[in-house]
């Protein structure tokens, strides 16, 4: 077979695949929507009210203490990872109530009411808006993880983008380095063709 035709039948099946990448590095490079879609949401925190006086346990390798619309939140980090506790007790603290979770949320959501709008449901220690935002609590960490149909979206194109189109792992890792070799192959067979007509 001809390298002219070995080139053409290349580029023929990289077209789907060029035009993917295409698209998708416009998107990355304009970021339309990405401030959204990936924005920090933080808990709102408010000044302590009262002198801060914890006796640390020697488990303790790092300790945070910040007050919440719920009250006072210590936050210790042992071996084992991060835990709540009682600043007065030192006793774990339990997973908020809803209505607890719902007070919390509904504070943090004042940042951007736009985006987080109001909490449709609660499952555990996560939340699903009505517009569509799903934001988690990391109870221990006190940290909100917030994801949209946007994040779901831009998502998608990054996994189009870096040829992850089964969802399967290790078949996706073949198609990337199959992929990746044809690009080389074609590039390769292109500039030999340039230089061998010259």
């Amino acid at each position: 077979m001809r390298i002219r035709s070995v080139h053409r039948i290349i580029g023929i099946l990289l077209f789907i695949p060029f035009f993917g990448w295409a698209l998708t590095g416009l998107v990355f490079f304009i970021k339309p929507g990405y401030e959204g879609a990936y924005e920090t949401l933080a808990l709102k925190t408010y000044p302590m009210t009262a002198g801060l006086s914890i006796t640390s346990e020697p488990e303790w390798l790092e300790l945070r203490y910040l007050r919440t619309i719920l009250g006072d939140h210590l936050l210790v980090r042992t071996r084992p990872g991060w835990i709540q506790l009682d600043p007065t007790t030192k006793q774990q603290r339990d997973l908020p109530s809803d209505e607890d979770l719902r007070k919390l949320l509904k504070d943090a959501f004042t940042v951007n009411p736009q985006r987080y709008g109001d909490i449709s449901t609660i499952n555990g220690t996560t939340v699903t808006t009505n517009t569509g935002v799903e934001v988690s609590v990391d109870w221990n960490r006190m940290n909100l993880q917030q994801k949209g149909r946007d994040t779901d979206r831009i998502n998608r194109l990054y996994r189009i983008h870096y040829l992850q189109w089964t969802g399967v792992k290790s078949i996706d890792h073949v198609v990337g380095i199959v992929g990746i070799a044809l690009v080389l192959v074609l590039t390769s067979l292109g500039g030999w063709l340039v230089f061998k007509r010259g």
